[in-house]
């Protein structure tokens, strides 16, 4: 992991942040590799999580970290399988399993989808680096569920669009921790980075990014409730961080549920819908709920 303390001169006063950190940074691979580590929470300027359009004033202080992952250039191809959900000349639909990592992060350099994606497809978008070959959106690597990803520049520009303007449908099904008392709500409460814990996010008032998230309960049972729900932002961590929030965490998660045991982190990635990048057509992919999710007392 790297770490960098940067000031704002008068040279450079006025710059986007992202522009400023490609050509001040060392060994930068491109601007979107900053936007990313950006919209990742790896940038603080005046201790503040910005956008990449902010314009650094005089005096700025700039905190960088990039992980270990950020330092490499390629991707080594690996042989792991992987479950094409829908595939055709634009994009694929993966089901991931529990426990696979998107794409290589801090202590994890192989062994990810990325890795995978490269061994068994010839084209794949390169609109995210790299080390992000195809990857239009993410999930954490202890859910499951439908990702999808793009073959074409083309059809990542498209997709990416969908999900910057919400026109993307998701839906996810999670076990939480207790019974549920309302057959639906919304969250609304605004997330960041963790005051004290730099490696976990956390409902912050104080220069939290908007986060809301709509829940529909679709069976209860003794001491656990199975719930539908549909993010509305896509926050770091936001459908576990807002559960917690709510005083029913999710079952097996051991960062934000106070290690409630359950055999893993209980949140399935179920439906994905959106247009179509080339005939415009909506699409809608539904995966099935895992079995062990109602194994729960």
């Amino acid at each position: 992991m790297a770490t960098y303390s940067l000031k704002i001169d008068e040279a450079n006063r006025g710059l986007r942040l992202d522009i400023y950190l490609t050509r001040n940074l060392p060994d930068i691979p491109s601007r979107t590799f900053v936007q990313r580590l950006i919209e990742e929470d790896g940038v603080f300027v005046n201790g503040r999580i910005l956008k990449a359009n902010y314009k650094v004033s005089l005096g700025d202080a700039i905190e960088v970290t990039i992980s270990e992952a950020g330092e490499l250039t390629s991707i080594k191809p690996q042989n792991i399988a992987l479950d094409i959900f829908y595939e055709d000349d634009d994009l694929l639909i993966i089901n991931k399993p529990v426990g696979l990592c998107v794409h290589p992060g801090a202590g994890q350099k192989e062994g990810t989808m990325a890795n995978a994606l490269v061994y068994h497809f010839q084209n794949l978008s390169d609109v995210g680096g790299n080390l992000r070959p195809g990857i239009v959106h993410r999930l954490d690597q202890e859910t499951s569920g439908l990702i999808l990803i793009a073959k074409n520049n083309n059809a990542h520009a498209a997709l990416s669009r969908q999900f910057e303007e919400r026109r993307v449908q998701k839906c996810y099904v999670a076990l939480v921790k207790g019974i549920v008392d309302f057959d639906e709500g919304i969250i609304n409460a605004p997330i960041g980075r963790h005051p004290r814990d730099r490696e976990k996010q956390a409902v912050y008032n104080f220069d939290g990014r908007e986060a809301e998230t709509i829940y529909k309960v679709m069976k209860r049972f003794k001491n656990t409730t199975l719930v539908a729900l549909f993010p509305q932002t896509g926050r770091t961590h936001q459908l576990r961080v807002h559960m917690a929030h709510i005083g029913h965490p999710i079952m097996g998660d051991e960062k934000y549920g106070r290690q409630n045991k359950f055999p893993r982190l209980a949140l399935h990635a179920r439906v994905l819908g959106f247009y179509h990048p080339a005939t415009e057509k909506y699409l809608e992919f539904s995966s099935l709920i895992p079995p062990e999710f109602f194994l729960a007392e």
